[in-house]
């Protein structure tokens, strides 16, 4: 019978220091060979002040002192062979606890088998974390590896804490530092020589400088900042919904890429202040863009596909769109608003040009009667939006492209009879019809005509792939530029530097030529 007293008593003593050992008992009873008097300490809300207000201290009173009782019997990891292996760990878990309780800056540390849960940490280990864990300059040094602290969302809005990479962080900001930087403060040292010499004639590129890679369709035109000392920046329109600006002079890095339409882009200016772009897009749209930000400042719906976008000569707030439509609409980019309609009976306009100040506008259609090309041309009053004269042109070709002449009175027109017509932009508008421009061949591409600076070169692309440069008051061809094997859709060339010029192709690749 005594033997089943003592079974029951041995079992309870198990289960109590299992819960010890879980940290969720609220009376721990001991009984060890080594001490046979019974020691409990207990604590419960019902017994109100008679509970013991320190537990603790009396646990560690009692083991601190079985801990010297082993230091005397010089065996101090071990108990004698009547103990548990059980009561044996406990032992010297508080041994260990203890010491932790009297320095509580060393860690508490205890081997741990495999298997085992290991000790929790003291509560004024636990503090300190949590007083260091409100303190963002030592949050990295109690976090572990691994894991993020939690930080209060008003918190997280003022200021970032989060621990980010040295080497990631600076790779970040040199990546924005080149999307982002100031396109517009930079002036190119190969331009700055030029600045401040008078324009001489324009020369002819002969040879390649570099080649711009990166758009993924056709590219419709390319264009030079007009801005003397950011003439190094080139501007360029893609089919596949982009249009970006290059470092055209030096190195040739794509500085930044605007991805403002959904549909192709189909036409590209730039402002006359070089800070913002006007573009056209088949996603029916017409965007004025910040060159900086890439933010779009104006937005306009034109409820047809936008083929040619212009800006006003003298007013630069205002510009025309015209497209897949009858209509060419004029907008106000400070109230956003339609303030002109030009209606006409075509269905497609393919090109817009405003003559000498601003007051007379030519449309290009693609409306092409049996006998002649009645309404090909038609010049406008911008004031009044009435036709001045629709009989300007009369041959069986539609006009793709237009040009004024910087200095003259007159304007070309790139034809589909695979050469350009010269105009007078005084009325009546007639054509010279004893100056023509041939030796290349459009066969239904919009390529595009442009003037030197000093309106003494004439430069075309053509179908062929080739650039053309005429003289332009004799006709004759200057020099063919063998620049690519798809269609050539435009030649720029550049307003400061002489004997350069840009070109661009079906096949989406941009070429500057010295």
């Amino acid at each position: 019978m005594s033997s089943l007293v003592a079974y029951e008593e041995s079992e309870s003593e198990d289960e109590s220091v299992d819960q010890v050992d879980k940290g969720a008992s609220v009376s721990v009873q001991t009984r060890s060979l080594c001490e046979p008097q019974r020691k409990t300490v207990a604590c419960s809300s019902s017994e109100g002040a008679s509970c013991n207000p320190h537990p603790e201290r009396t646990l560690l009173e009692y083991y601190g002192k079985v801990s010297e009782l082993n230091r005397s019997s010089h065996q101090p990891h071990s108990q004698p062979q009547s103990c548990s292996d059980r009561e044996t760990k406990y032992y010297n878990y508080r041994t260990a606890q203890d010491m932790h309780f009297r320095d509580t800056t060393a860690p508490l540390s205890l081997p741990v088998t495999q298997g085992e849960i290991s000790p929790r940490q003291t509560l004024p280990h636990m503090s300190q974390r949590f007083s260091d864990g409100l303190n963002p300059a030592k949050r990295h040094h109690t976090v572990p590896s691994g894991l993020r602290p939690y930080i209060p969302k008003r918190q997280r809005l003022a200021t970032s804490v989060e621990t980010v990479d040295p080497q990631s962080s600076a790779q970040q900001v040199s990546e924005n530092q080149t999307r982002e930087g100031h396109i517009l403060s930079d002036i190119s040292e190969r331009v700055k020589p030029y600045l401040g010499r008078k324009p001489n004639a324009a020369g002819i590129p002969k040879r390649l400088l570099m080649s711009l890679g990166g758009h993924q369709g056709p590219v419709n035109t390319v264009q030079w900042c007009p801005v003397p000392h950011l003439s190094h920046l080139l501007l360029s329109a893609s089919m596949d919904k982009t249009f970006k600006i290059w470092d055209g002079a030096e190195n040739g890095r794509c500085l930044r890429v605007y991805t403002c339409h959904s549909g192709a882009v189909r036409d590209a200016c730039w402002t006359p202040c070089g800070r913002h772009l006007l573009t056209g897009s088949f996603d029916n749209t017409a965007v004025i863009t910040d060159v900086e930000t890439g933010q779009q400042i104006v937005k306009v719906e034109n409820q047809f596909k936008v083929t040619c976008a212009v800006l006003h000569p003298s007013n630069p707030e205002v510009f025309l769109c015209g497209g897949y439509s009858s209509m060419v609409k004029a907008w106000d980019t400070r109230s956003c608003k339609m303030v002109k309609v030009y209606k006409a009976g075509i269905q497609q306009t393919l090109d817009i040009l405003f003559l000498r100040g601003g007051v007379d506008i030519i449309t290009s259609s693609d409306c092409v009667s049996r006998d002649s090309a009645d309404r090909t041309l038609i010049a406008w009053d911008y004031e009044t939006t009435a036709k001045v004269s629709n009989q300007i042109y009369h041959e069986r070709y539609t006009c793709p492209s237009l040009a004024l002449h910087p200095l003259e009175d007159s304007f070309v027109a790139q034809t589909n009879g695979n050469y350009m017509a010269v105009f007078s932009s005084q009325q009546p508008y007639r054509m010279n019809k004893r100056r023509r421009y041939e030796g290349h061949k459009v066969e239904g591409y919009a390529v595009q005509c442009e003037f030197s600076l000093d309106g003494t070169i004439l430069a075309s692309g053509s179908s062929t792939g080739s650039a053309h440069f005429y003289d332009y008051h004799n006709t004759r061809m200057l020099h063919t530029l063998h620049a690519h094997s798809q269609p050539c859709l435009c030649v720029s060339q550049h307003p400061v530097l002489p004997s350069t010029a840009a070109t661009c192709d079906w096949a989406g690749e941009i070429k500057v030529w010295h």
